[in-house]
């Protein structure tokens, strides 16, 4: 049964404060893998103390409200919800440290059909708790694959990023840790659907999946760091599509195309042959 249409758009999603240590933020960005060649002084600046820096997608866990799909009262099946899609918009570059308010809100749902789900898109305004500070605006979409006919509008006006038609300028692999999403996990998404592996085969898998937001932050460090060589300065808005799940310890091979003030992207599991992202944008200061 699918849930109540209108109890999900008014649903009050509490504010988030988070007091951001820097421990967290070398956190995220093992979580992503940074720090695989201890000699690498490029990825060295996310996870080590000394001028340390936050990685763009990282803006994705600041101030989260928590898996509130989870609350009885939404009436969604939250064991069956997947990441769909997911923006961010840099207002400034990321604070290592710090106090953060986040404000979330659902904005619109789509209808696809009875046994075709719902998508859930929410936002979230993050800012500097002393001085209200704009941070960063993200947005995700949630696919709840058992909620179709929910009775919301059955069409967006939103369009899909287009990849360019052209062979990729550059293309880099990546290999996930198994312990992946066990390490994500801790920097705020704490959906089971990624440690429990009774939970990851009542939802259809085999074994828990790596996050969507993982997945993203892995192909970032192949997009940043071969066409930016790091300079994260640089970045102002990510956008991307999640195709497929990608499991913990695989390798992801992404392929990029450079447009100048954009950064087009996909990834592909190869060992399986499978999109995992597609329509991916990084947009780069003007």
């Amino acid at each position: 049964m699918a849930f109540d249409y209108r109890t999900v758009l008014d649903w009050r999603i509490p504010d988030a404060e988070q007091r951001l240590q820097r421990r967290d933020t070398m956190l995220y960005a093992l979580g992503i893998g940074m720090g695989e060649n201890p000699a690498d002084e490029k990825e060295l600046q996310f996870v080590y103390e000394e001028n340390l820096r936050a990685f763009p997608s990282m803006a994705a866990v600041l101030a989260h409200p928590g898996f509130w799909m989870k609350e009885p009262g939404t009436g969604i099946d939250w064991a069956h919800v997947l990441h769909a899609e997911q923006s961010i918009r840099l207002h400034r570059p990321l604070p290592v440290e710090g106090v953060l308010r986040g404000r979330s809100r659902v904005n619109e749902i789509v209808d696809k059909g009875p046994d075709k789900g719902a998508l859930v898109y929410q936002d979230r305004e993050i800012f500097m708790a002393d001085t209200a500070e704009p941070v960063a605006t993200v947005e995700l979409v949630g696919f709840c694959r058992r909620d179709g006919g929910c009775g919301a509008p059955t069409a967006t006006s939103r369009v899909p990023i287009a990849l360019p038609q052209r062979s990729p300028d550059a293309t880099d692999e990546k290999t996930s840790l198994p312990q992946s999403a066990l390490i994500y996990r801790l920097s705020g998404d704490y959906n089971p659907l990624h440690a429990d592996p009774a939970i990851a085969r009542k939802a259809g898998f085999d074994r828990p999946i790596l996050h969507g937001l993982c997945t993203l932050g892995i192909a970032l460090r192949s997009v940043i760091g071969t066409r930016l060589d790091y300079r994260t300065d640089l970045v102002r808005g990510i956008d991307v599509r999640f195709a497929a799940p990608v499991f913990p310890g695989e390798t992801i091979r992404t392929d990029i195309w450079d447009d100048g003030k954009i950064l087009h992207f996909r990834s592909f599991v190869p060992s399986r042959d499978v999109l995992v992202l597609t329509n991916g944008r990084v947009t780069l200061e003007e």
